[in-house]
């Protein structure tokens, strides 16, 4: 069994060294501070999936006197062939001596086999002050790979790039805060070039993260199915005694329930939130977003949601008119095709019209009471009336997914969901939005959805993703 590469990150103070370990070992618990010095012990990090190791990242402290080590190296090394042994007796030597404890912190994983990733910030000029740094590296003897990690807005890359390609096997530009997820797999890839004993496990470690990856966003779509039956469905009930009933009017307890409703509800959505973000191993992002609001006389949501996240009449029409006809086809079936296909059409109408006509109304559930039976009564607030409640809650989850599946664990930035500027569910096809409007017809309806319509709901909601997907990344 061959065992998972290491790789020791290495270079300056406060170039970028802890967001590279934190984005490729998918670890937002790492330590990034604008301080020199916030690392001052080596850590190993492992990226693990499944319980199996795929690689190690070692985050290491920054080069404090690279010249003076150089000079020490200079000075017992004979020649070339004993160069590598020369940086190990280095950090024997000075192991307890305090004036070289980061030189021998970042040096120690090289000489037990890691391999070298180098970062500097390509928003600063190159100097050969760093010649020290990557001299000493290149007597380790160890495989290299140099990262251009911009941090500032100025960028000298391309100096970079030359100066560092007589000293590192590859160099790569890799912002580890924005960098696609495409381009981790790339450099793990080029990773696999540097030594032949970790091709195999590399390109088995970037199979495994695709395979995740997508396995991710199928259960990111279940999660966003699940909530949506159970937010759509959801009803408040209170049963009251004949005393209690004689004691409250039905306003105030339209108003208890429905402040209990709109709780629950928002209780549901940032469960959704937290749920989703555990999936994608994000355990500390803080989120900058209106809560979900309603205005309590006239609206069901704050007309800002609506805005963003609700579909026009012409799309619910669309939308209704599909799952109308699969009800009338019921109607066709038991009549054995005698109605020549009027069952299909005759439902298809009534739910275009319904939803034309009704499905953008912005209603609120309503009080209902039952009657006193054995001095007991019930009272209801829920489930919600229209559609467009459905679309907003869906609009919100999947907008709140693109950003955390596309959020690199390097980043400490307050995530702002800001509300789409477009509508991209035109971009699912008929049969798709017809079974998202059909699921939440029949859950606000108090209608379970069976097995067969549930896997189909989770479907088209994955497809929602793949849509919302494309619409942003072609947006700009």
């Amino acid at each position: 069994m061959m065992k998972a590469p290491v790789f020791a990150v290495v270079g300056h103070p406060n170039k970028g060294k802890s967001s590279i370990v934190a984005t490729l070992s998918q670890n937002d618990a790492i330590a990034i501070a604008l301080e020199p010095g916030t690392t001052r012990k080596h850590q190993a990090y492992p990226l693990a999936v499944d319980g199996k190791t795929l690689y190690t990242l070692v985050d290491t402290p920054g080069f404090q006197r690279p010249r003076r080590v150089l000079e020490w190296l200079e000075a017992h090394s004979v020649s070339a062939s004993d160069r590598a042994e020369t940086v190990e007796a280095f950090v024997v030597q000075h192991r307890q001596d305090n004036g070289f404890v980061d030189e021998c912190e970042l040096l120690q994983p090289l000489i037990e086999g890691a391999g070298i990733i180098y970062v500097v910030d390509g928003s600063v000029p190159y100097s050969t002050q760093h010649e020290a740094e990557m001299t000493i590296l290149r007597w380790t003897g160890r495989p290299s790979l140099a990262l251009i990690n911009s941090i500032g807005e100025d960028d000298y890359s391309d100096t970079w790039a030359r100066a560092l390609g007589q000293f590192f096997q590859v160099v790569r530009t890799f912002d580890a805060v924005r960098a696609p997820f495409e381009q981790h797999l790339s450099l793990l890839r080029a990773f696999g070039q540097l030594e032949p004993d970790w091709e195999q496990p590399l390109d088995s470690a970037t199979a495994f993260l695709s395979a995740q990856r997508r396995q991710r966003r199928t259960q990111a779509a279940t999660l966003i199915a699940r909530s949506l039956e159970d937010m759509m469905s959801f009803r408040e009930k209170r049963t009251l005694t004949t005393l209690q009933t004689s004691e409250i009017s039905d306003h105030d307890l339209a108003a208890q329930l429905r402040k209990s409703w709109y709780d629950n509800q928002r209780k549901r959505e940032q469960h959704l939130r937290i749920a989703i973000e555990k999936l994608y191993e994000h355990h500390r992002v803080q989120r900058q977003e209106a809560e979900l609001e309603w205005h309590s006389e006239h609206d069901l949501f704050s007309e800002d949601s609506h805005k963003a996240w609700g579909v026009n009449r012409r799309y619910l029409a669309t939308a209704g008119f599909g799952a109308g006809a699969v009800s009338g086809a019921g109607v066709d079936a038991l009549t054995l095709g005698h109605s020549l296909g009027a069952g299909a059409l005759v439902g298809g109408l009534i739910g275009a019209a319904g939803s034309y006509f009704y499905g953008d109304r912005l209603a609120l559930p309503v009080l209902n009471t039952g009657v006193l039976k054995n001095g007991l009564r019930t009272a209801t607030f829920g489930p919600v009336q229209d559609s467009q409640f459905g679309y907003v809650v869906l609009g919100r989850a999947v907008n709140h997914w693109w950003h955390i599946s596309h959020r690199n664990h390097a980043g400490r930035d307050l995530l702002d969901l800001e509300p789409a500027d477009d509508h991209w569910l035109e971009q699912l096809d008929r049969s798709q939005r017809r079974t998202i409007h059909q699921a939440f017809e029949r859950c606000r309806k108090k209608r379970a959805l069976d097995d067969k319509m549930r896997i189909a709901f989770i479907a088209a909601i994955e497809q929602s993703l793949d849509a919302y997907d494309d619409w942003r990344l072609n947006r700009t």
